[in-house]
């Protein structure tokens, strides 16, 4: 599908009509005006190609020239993934995964976590502006930051679960090697200090697979999207 320079979100795609914030940067920042062509995105697959009709700062109206529904990717992952105290590194792994493609993201908090409150608003907006840079036509679901023991405990139904950790333990895989095709799967990260050994053992208890993602120890957010990249090539 040919696609315009400039893409926006706009969820409702039936309405005709961007966001406040999305119309100001349209007319106000990126100086756009009546007839020329966007990309509109609703996150769920739908990609437009539109031409603005009216360019006002509080409400963009479009009309559509070609509508094309993107193909849903065949896996399913969710990983969740402990923020990091640098957070530009999670910003990068929201990014990067999203360029790779996920389908839900979950902050954790542990108890080793050395940052403790994020902004769920901004780690949002960073996932539709990654959704919108990659041309990826699906936003994934992200969730607000959760305890890693109440996460651990939520029904994950009959998904494929794993826990990456740094600790010696005789009963990791390679998780590569355990990965099931088709099968939906949730991986959990932790933070710059790994997860303790009651996390640990609470996982395990619940049905978390141990898993190694290779030799190397890496930064959280480097496991994040190794786990990420790991799972499109099953």
């Amino acid at each position: 599908m040919t696609t315009a320079k400039h893409h926006f979100f706009c969820p409702d795609v039936e309405g005709r009509t961007l966001s406040e914030e999305e119309s100001n940067h349209a007319v106000r920042v990126l100086r756009l005006s009546e007839n020329d062509h966007i990309t509109i995105m609703n996150g769920k697959g739908r990609i437009i190609l539109a031409k603005i009709v009216q360019a006002h700062k509080k409400a963009l109206k479009f009309e559509a020239i070609k509508t094309t529904d993107q193909a849903k990717h065949e896996f399913y992952s969710h990983i969740a993934l402990a923020p990091t105290k640098n957070l530009d590194r999670y910003f990068f792994f929201i990014e990067k995964a999203i360029e790779i493609g996920i389908d839900r993201i979950t902050p954790i908090l542990c108890k080793n976590s050395e940052r403790k409150i994020i902004n769920h608003e901004k780690i949002v907006k960073a996932a539709i502006s990654a959704m919108k840079q990659s041309g990826q036509g699906f936003l994934p679901q992200i969730d607000e930051l959760m305890p890693i023991h109440d996460f651990i405990c939520l029904d994950h139904n009959d998904n494929q679960r794993f826990i990456a950790h740094c600790e010696e333990d005789t009963t990791k895989k390679e998780l590569k090697n355990t990965i099931l095709p088709q099968k939906k799967m949730v991986i959990l990260i932790g933070p710059e200090g790994d997860f303790t050994a009651d996390e640990i053992n609470l996982a395990k208890q619940n049905k978390f697979e141990a898993v190694s993602l290779g030799e190397s120890r890496l930064r959280t957010e480097t496991a994040g999207i190794v786990a990420c990249h790991t799972v499109t090539l099953i």
